[in-house]
């Protein structure tokens, strides 16, 4: 009988469920290992962000001849160059149209609110059974707006209390990118032969899938921003600078953070002009189209090959765990323990292969 399918399952299940009451009941061992490993988890986790973005360069600028170390200084002032910019030009504009489009949220508010008031007073196409829900959202519209304004903000305080979290960032990236290389020969010493290879091979599976992921994420957040920029300045829509940004951010998160990033872009178009908000929604579905079918087939190809519906479940449980951060790295933490699983499930099927063979 235990070499019945169904058996193995149920066992498996059995043993699956005993292995958790065990973790659960002795979590308080694992409490200090928790808060250490929460303490280094934002250097660790922006110095590897900063890895992979920063390996390229350090790879083209060590093709030239120029010593490690060297390189790796040349790195950092390009970053302290970039934060300048970044702090001197960008910010300052960023940061009063974001405080005119807070203060302008009751108004905004107010004055959708009438419209919807107006439109509903006029029209004969949705049935009767129906007022009493448009009229409870239209005098709460002003509560729902700035109800997602909090959300909004509570964002984007949680990036800057990232931010302060960044200061042994530039340690952990120094020694990443100095010694990075050496970490696998350095485990893999302590294998034997076999589980050296093997080792290997998973090793440059996570890294293949983490590169694929962050570079191809930062690219096409950073073009979609960029498109959306240009198109909302074109139209000369209101706070352009600020909805830009804040489509670049919502688009690291794959899948639904398009849709996130377009609502505020077209709140602000309504209010502003009503023929500005079908533009608006005709910049995002250009600068969509020319990502998805320009940017990520060249950026990231078929790296990840996550169903959309995966990434929407994984999405909504991280969001509802651990809020933004969760909605961030959601994806490449799935990616990874699927590339971990492939490997040991397609270990297993090799040494089964070669002892059927025998």
């Amino acid at each position: 009988m235990i070499h019945k399918r169904w058996f193995q399952v149920i066992a498996a299940a059995i043993l699956i469920s005993l292995l958790i009451l065990l973790l659960h009941k002795i979590q308080f061992f694992f409490d200090p290992i928790l808060t250490y490993i929460g303490a280094v988890a934002v250097p660790l986790i922006g110095g590897g962000i900063l890895f992979y973005i920063s390996r390229p360069i350090l790879k083209l600028l060590e093709k030239y001849r120029i010593p490690r170390i060297s390189a790796i200084l040349i790195i950092f002032l390009f970053y302290i160059f970039i934060g300048f910019l970044i702090t001197r030009f960008i910010a300052p504009i960023a940061q009063e149209q974001f405080t005119k489009l807070v203060n302008n949220i009751p108004e905004m508010a107010e004055m959708l609110g009438e419209t919807i008031t107006y439109w509903h007073q006029n029209q004969d196409i949705i049935p009767s059974q129906f007022n009493g829900t448009i009229e409870s959202v239209t005098q709460n519209l002003q509560t729902y707006l700035q109800n997602a304004s909090k959300i909004i903000i509570n964002v984007i305080s949680q990036l800057i209390g990232f931010i302060f979290a960044l200061v042994l960032i530039p340690f952990f990236l120094f020694f990443m990118l100095k010694d990075g290389d050496k970490l696998v020969p350095f485990v893999k010493q302590f294998l034997n032969k076999r589980a050296a290879k093997s080792f290997e091979k998973l090793a440059h599976s996570v890294d293949y899938t983490l590169n694929a992921f962050i570079l191809g994420q930062m690219t096409v957040s950073i073009v979609v921003g960029l498109l959306l920029l240009i198109g909302y300045m074109i139209i000369d829509l209101n706070y352009a600078l600020t909805l830009s940004l804040f489509a670049m951010v919502m688009n690291v998160i794959p899948f639904v953070g398009p849709f996130l990033a377009v609502v505020p872009a077209i709140l602000v178009g309504l209010f502003q002009d009503p023929i500005l908000a079908v533009w608006v929604v005709v910049i995002t579905i250009i600068a969509q189209q020319l990502e998805g079918n320009f940017v990520s087939p060249n950026v990231m190809g078929k790296a990840l090959n996550i169903h959309p519906l995966t990434i929407i479940t994984l999405i909504l449980a991280a969001g509802s765990l651990a809020g933004f951060l969760g909605l961030l790295f959601a994806i490449p933490a799935y990616a990874v323990v699927k590339a971990i699983t492939s490997h040991f499930y397609n270990e297993w099927l090799e040494r089964k292969a070669e002892t059927d063979h025998k």
